[in-house]
């Protein structure tokens, strides 16, 4: 069996991506702690076994956060990055290495420019954003100069099971199960609900990952997306009806985020033709499972 070694194991896609690997025939290896800023601690998380791949998913992924702190998140996002690869080198790395990034490089996008491909031109808007091109750009440089077979993942919008509170759909999903239980009146605290986004299963999102390894071409950047356009209005009032809830929007405005994008929707053509990789899950089913793992949480 092929090595993998994954970073950000423990996060929101890293299980789900745990989950999916059980059923491949790849062998995720098995370390000790690291910290992507501490470069020993990952000379000794390699130290015994060189991987055959990687995917790069630990990262500050929080665009609040990031405008809070952005010197943090281009510590963890792209000097974590460098000292990733670095560490790899040491240990003799020659295989792949999948850098997972984010559609949310390609910031304010026009209309005309709808659906979303590759060919876009990036413009990010937010320190997030920005760290995130640069380390694809540095992740580029090191698939030339090392000769590795190096790929990029821009995924967009993704939801599921064990999200943190901080995104979206999970936050929804967490007031609607309060509500429910009498613990909150039934208003669900927002931000800006009429703008659409392109929302994924994170299932399907793994599922991506483990094709690009495995028929993904070297140097190339995939968009990972459903390419259907949802409004956030509409997600959360179906998210209530299957709550079986009535409740009100109420904008917070600490919830608005500052240069908002008011329309998303991506291509995922490239994707699809070059590994077989299509979205299958259901999107009434994904938010169910969303709702059903919020009821999980609160019993606990």
């Amino acid at each position: 069996m092929s090595r993998l070694f994954v970073t950000g194991r423990s996060g929101f896609v890293g299980q789900h991506l745990e989950m999916a690997l059980a059923a491949s025939d790849w062998q995720l290896i098995e370390t000790a702690k690291f910290d992507l800023l501490e470069p020993a601690s990952l000379d000794a998380a390699l130290a015994e076994t060189c991987p055959d791949a990687v995917i790069h998913l630990a990262g500050q992924t929080f665009v609040p956060e990031a405008f809070r702190d952005p010197q943090r998140t281009f510590e963890v996002n792209l000097l974590g990055t460098l000292n990733l690869l670095q560490a790899l080198k040491r240990c003799g790395f020659s295989g792949t290495f999948l850098y997972v990034s984010s559609g949310d490089v390609y910031g304010r996008v026009d209309e005309s420019d709808m659906p979303i491909a590759e060919s876009l031109r990036v413009k990010p808007r937010n320190p997030y954003a920005v760290s995130k091109v640069s380390a694809e750009l540095l992740c580029q440089q090191w698939g030339y100069t090392e000769s590795w077979r190096v790929l990029i993942a821009r995924p967009f919008n993704h939801i599921g099971s064990g999200q943190s509170e901080s995104f979206l759909v999970a936050d929804m999903a967490r007031q609607l199960v309060r509500i429910k239980r009498g613990l909150q009146a039934p208003v669900l605290n927002v931000g800006d609900v009429d703008v659409t986004r392109d929302f994924l299963d994170v299932r399907d999102v793994v599922r991506a990952y483990v094709l690009m390894l495995e028929k993904g071409q070297a140097g190339e950047v995939y968009n990972l997306c459903s390419g259907i356009e949802r409004s956030v209005r509409d997600v959360i009032v179906d998210m209530a009806h299957s709550s079986g809830l009535e409740v009100a929007l109420e904008q917070d405005p600490a919830r608005l985020r500052k240069a908002e994008q008011r329309r998303v929707v991506g291509c995922s053509e490239k994707l699809q033709k070059q590994t077989g990789w299509k979205p299958g899950a259901d999107f009434s089913e994904t938010l169910l499972s969303v709702l059903g793992d919020w009821e999980a949480r609160e019993e606990s």
